[in-house]
């Protein structure tokens, strides 16, 4: 096996390596669940969304590789049903559209992909940016701008820290870990 595909590990080493995967994810949760001001933040982005929602608004989502498919999962979530059986709701991935996102590239640059669509919809709803992995992204950073100038509420949801998004959204959800396995699923 050449480099690329040759894991290093053998059926016990994988064993200890899953296991350890696991205790990790744990102790996040943990941390998560002790951390105060993060159990605060999710209530009050909770609301938030519930809040959007029932007025009759949208959620809009974006991210970036892992993220946009993030954002993606979570848009079908608001649309089609989570847990329950309801009526449809507003949910909208500015990561999809690759007609969108090829033209504003090409014309406005890749750091104004979602920007330009949140500016192109009514400023009715809530933004949510999901950047585990880059929270100084400057295309979300470009897009939560855009949302506060429209008066549009921001939610992030990101690592450790927050970078760019900690200053700039209403609610952050940094989950405290630097490992970007673990942000994208606390």
């Amino acid at each position: 096996m050449n480099g690329v595909y040759n894991m290093n590990f053998s059926a016990g080493n994988a064993r200890e390596l899953i296991d350890g995967r696991f205790l990790e994810h744990e102790k996040l949760v943990h941390r998560v669940m002790g951390s105060k001001k993060l159990m605060k933040d999710l209530e009050d982005a909770a609301g938030l969304m519930k809040m959007t929602l029932l007025s009759g608004n949208k959620i809009m989502f974006c991210g970036n590789g892992g993220s946009a498919a993030d954002a993606q999962h979570w848009a079908a979530e608001i649309v089609g049903r989570f847990q329950k059986e309801r009526a449809g709701m507003a949910g909208l991935a500015l990561t999809t559209d690759t007609s969108i996102l090829t033209a504003v590239g090409n014309d406005y640059g890749y750091d104004r992909v979602f920007s330009r669509q949140v500016e192109g919809w009514d400023g009715k709803g809530t933004f949510w940016s999901a950047s585990p992995r880059a929270a100084t992204a400057k295309n979300v950073v470009e897009a939560i701008l855009m949302a506060k100038n429209m008066g549009i509420r921001t939610l992030g949801f990101t690592a450790k820290g927050g970078g760019k998004m900690a200053e700039l959204c209403d609610i952050l959800l940094a989950v405290p870990n630097g490992n970007t396995a673990r942000p994208g699923n606390p």
